[in-house]
């Protein structure tokens, strides 16, 4: 175990399969960085400038191993014209599909990631943060939503899973899918080329939660696994988020290469890490509503007491919340978290987690 200098290096030991010094720690945190900006939820979150101050303050004040760069999960979705609305208090929501039926899938336009609003908002946010704190902070420019969860928005979410049911569709569903793969690998370039260390995206429609593992073999699992591949090529690493209980797939989910699985806190601890060991890393998997939002520090202490005893040995951990956190988020809890993450979260050169008393 080599001495770590800095969180880049940390997480950079992690995602090698090495044992760093201590637990990194992440913040999926973006809804709190705009509740602490004071500006209108709508404003904040598209202006790259805005986001970026409110990033590195925050990492200022609590000092996190990696930065979750993000403005929700529709951006993808209103580059490729679909409706989203931005609404006080929240993340902006889709709320009207691009097309109105498969047949009209040669309608769509892949967007330029440096022309089409809002993604010429977030990719200046990670330039920006990568100019500032760079070489400090480990940065994760999301790519926002993965080829499964954008299809399902520019056909319209019910549409989409009801045409997943039919044969007939499977065509021209492969057609909306290559698309809106090309678009969401066109935007993790840019962002990789802004400065992100890593890019992501989330596949939360694809989990156990709302589609079967069969459907998600055959819609989802070769398109994080292409793109995973086509991103490797280009010396980029990608994190792959799925919500809910992903347990029954994390091992398909390893399969795709991914440098990093976001897991969901509703996941068997003991299974995921069995099934990710020695493959990929594992980040999350804190409760960020009832826990982290809604809990005390001492509850805040005892999860995450519980997940470094079970995910932490050997390596393989990015501690920090399973999904976003709640704009309502105590910033006590946040420093509860880090600060016992660092207490209890030390590396013996075996790998095992030191005894503190």
């Amino acid at each position: 175990m080599k001495t770590i200098s800095n969180s880049i290096e940390r997480v950079e030991t992690v995602l090698r399969g090495d044992i760093p010094d201590q637990v990194p720690v992440d913040l999926h945190n973006f809804l709190m960085v705009a509740q602490a900006s004071g500006l209108p939820f709508q404003e904040f979150l598209q202006s790259g400038e805005a986001m970026a101050e409110g990033h590195i303050k925050a990492w200022h004040e609590y000092g996190h191993d990696l930065m979750i760069l993000e403005n929700g999960t529709v951006a993808l979705a209103q580059a490729c014209g679909c409706q989203v609305e931005y609404i006080a208090g929240s993340a902006p929501v889709h709320i009207a599909p691009a097309i109105g039926s498969l047949d009209e899938i040669d309608k769509l336009v892949i967007p330029d990631p440096y022309k089409a609003h809002p993604l010429i908002e977030n990719l200046k946010a990670t330039r920006i943060v990568s100019k500032e704190v760079g070489n400090k902070v480990f940065i994760m420019g999301r790519a926002d939503q993965g080829p499964f969860s954008l299809a399902s928005m520019l056909l319209g979410v019910q549409e989409f899973l009801m045409a997943l049911a039919d044969p007939e569709n499977k065509e021209k569903l492969h057609r909306l899918l290559t698309f809106s793969a090309e678009v969401v690998y066109r935007y993790a370039i840019a962002q990789s080329e802004q400065g992100a260390h890593i890019t992501s995206i989330g596949e939360s429609l694809s989990g156990p939660d709302v589609t079967s593992p069969k459907m998600y073999k055959e819609y989802e699992w070769s398109y994080a696994k292409k793109l995973t591949n086509r991103l490797k090529e280009k010396n980029i690493q990608l994190a792959y988020h799925i919500c809910g209980n992903a347990t029954r797939i994390v091992g398909d989910m390893t399969e795709t290469g991914a440098a990093i699985l976001e897991l969901d806190y509703k996941c068997d601890l003991q299974k995921i890490k069995q099934a990710t060991q020695g493959k990929t890393a594992i980040l999350g998997v804190i409760d960020p509503s009832s826990v982290l939002a809604l809990g005390t520090p001492t509850l805040v202490i005892e999860k995450v007491k519980e997940e470094l005893d079970m995910l932490a040995p050997g390596g393989g951990l990015i501690l920090g919340p399973g999904c976003a956190l709640p704009s309502i988020t105590p910033p006590e809890n946040i420093h509860t978290l880090i600060e016992t993450t660092h207490r209890y979260g030390c590396y013996a050169p075996n790998g095992q987690l030191l005894q503190t008393s």
